[in-house]
C-alpha cells in the first residue's frame, strides 16, 4: 500500500514498527501513531486481561499506555526497538495500576471476562482456567515473566529488558514459574 506519493502507509505489514515511530516522532505522523496502536492494543489488552479482572480496566490500561507512548515519544531514540519499549511502557502503567489499588495483580479466572460466550465448558476451556488459576498462585516476578515469554511471545533478553533484570534472574524466574505451573496443573488434573 501507498499514500499516492509512494510513501508505504502505517497499514502496510512490511512497513517495520521503527519507521513508523521515526515518522511519529519526526512529523507527528497520525497515520504512524494508529498503525502502531492497530498492531499492539489487542495484543496489550490480552496481556493486561491475564493480569487484572476486567475489561473496562484492561481497556483503560491500554489507552493509559498509549497516552504515555504519546508523551514520551521524544525520549524514543532511533535505532531502538519499539516492541520492548512499548512493553516496558505498559509493564509500568500496569505497576501503577496495582500500586494505586494497593493489591496485587488479579489472574482472571473467568472465561466470560476474557470476551468468551458462555456455554458448556470444554476440555479446552477448564484447561484454560485451570492455567490461569495456576498462574494466579505464581510470584508476581515468576507471572510477569511467563506472561511476557510465552503469551507474549518475547525472548528471555527482551524480557530481562523490560522487567529490567538480567538474563539469568529472568532465566531462573520462568524456570521456577514453569516448575510451579507443572506442579499446580498436576495436582488440579486429578480433580
Amino acid at each position: 500500500m501507498s499514500d499516492g506519493e509512494g510513501e508505504p502507509t502505517a497499514g502496510d505489514p512490511e512497513v517495520s514498527d521503527e519507521a513508523l515511530m521515526e515518522r511519529y516522532v519526526a512529523h507527528g505522523d497520525r497515520a504512524a501513531f494508529e498503525g502502531l496502536f492497530a498492531r499492539y492494543a489487542k495484543r496489550l489488552h490480552g496481556l493486561f486481561m491475564r493480569q487484572v479482572n476486567s475489561r473496562d480496566a484492561a481497556n483503560d490500561l491500554v489507552q493509559q499506555t498509549f497516552l504515555h507512548f504519546h508523551r514520551a515519544r521524544a525520549d524514543f531514540h532511533a535505532g531502538r526497538a519499539v516492541r520492548p519499549w512499548l512493553y516496558t511502557i505498559a509493564l509500568n502503567v500496569r505497576r501503577e495500576h496495582h500500586r494505586r489499588r494497593g493489591r496485587k495483580p488479579e489472574v482472571s479466572h473467568d472465561p466470560i471476562a476474557h470476551g468468551e460466550p458462555r456455554v458448556e465448558p470444554s476440555t479446552s476451556t477448564r484447561t484454560d482456567r485451570l492455567v490461569r488459576r495456576a498462574l494466579g498462585e505464581l510470584t508476581e516476578q515468576q507471572r510477569e515473566v511467563i506472561l511476557l515469554h510465552y503469551y507474549e511471545d518475547l525472548s528471555f533478553p527482551e524480557v530481562a529488558e523490560l522487567v529490567g533484570a538480567s538474563l539469568s534472574a529472568v532465566k531462573v524466574r520462568a524456570h521456577r514459574g514453569y516448575e510451579r505451573l507443572r506442579a499446580l496443573l498436576g495436582e488440579d488434573a486429578g480433580k
